[in-house]
């Protein structure tokens, strides 16, 4: 099974999960933001959750001047199988954090996500649920984050340990309100389950990759990204997926996405 949120200003671009960004952003004085978007393809990290169709997502973030931050987090999606859990259309996220800066060019951000698929999971199946522990080390427009599971992992049960790792550059020109993203990622499953999975030939574990650019038109962020994944392609595979009309797709194969994001 599979699982960005819309990163920073790069992440604008590009949908990943946009709640933890924003509260990356938020103003630094006591706040409550809201957001709201529209994407074509939801991807969360290369691996699309609509079946390569269009998402409207949203959430509210409340921001500290301390540097603590909290928020909530919706989307529509359609990757958990009905023979799993029927009604399993929503992702809603919730997750706390703190953030601050240091040295003048660095900034670090440390905190708890949860991942919440709500629906009526069928008798002795893995609920996609999915707890989440991160830490991210920045300097002007690099980061490098680590976010590391602590149990079942997006429908994979025994998968603690499952890590990503996100290596992401967001570089704004100068008065010109554009910004340039590029992104690497490696999302490596950790258990017995996802050990067979790779001994069936199925492996679970990839990379991703994406170039994205970002453009505010009068506070509303219009974005277009390119993004692709080495998950292995193909009937059988972990991210191939069979569709209602009979047909298959592969859920991590290389796209580009439009977005559109509103905060107020």
């Amino acid at each position: 099974m599979m699982k960005s949120k819309l990163l920073n200003s790069l992440i604008l671009a590009a949908l990943a999960a946009p709640g933890v960004a924003l509260a990356a952003d938020a103003a630094p004085t006591p706040a409550v933001t809201a957001n709201v978007g529209l994407v074509t393809n939801y991807l969360y990290r290369g691996i699309s959750q609509t079946g390569a169709k269009p998402a409207i997502q949203g959430g509210f973030d409340y921001a500290h001047a301390s540097g603590f931050y909290a928020g909530v987090w919706g989307s529509n999606i359609s990757w958990i199988p009905a023979s799993v859990a029927s009604s399993a259309s929503l992702e809603l996220d919730t997750y706390l954090g703190f953030k601050n800066s240091f040295a003048t060019d660095f900034s670090y951000d440390v905190g708890f996500l949860r991942y919440n698929y709500p629906g009526v999971y069928a008798p002795g199946a893995t609920k996609a649920d999915t707890n989440e522990i991160y830490g991210l080390i920045g300097w002007k427009w690099l980061t490098a984050k680590y976010s590391r599971s602590l149990g079942s992992t997006f429908g994979l049960p025994n998968a603690s340990g499952t890590s990503y790792i996100d290596l992401s550059a967001s570089y704004p020109i100068a008065d010109s309100g554009v910004t340039l993203g590029a992104h690497y990622g490696k999302q490596t499953y950790k258990g017995t389950t996802a050990d067979a999975a790779k001994a069936a030939g199925a492996d679970p574990t990839y990379s991703d990759y994406k170039l994205s650019v970002s453009k505010d038109f009068s506070g509303y962020a219009w974005g277009l990204a390119y993004s692709s994944t080495n998950a292995k392609k193909g009937v059988g595979q972990f991210y191939n997926v069979g569709l209602v009309d009979g047909s298959n797709i592969d859920l991590g194969k290389g796209t580009l996405v439009l977005s559109v994001l509103h905060s107020f």
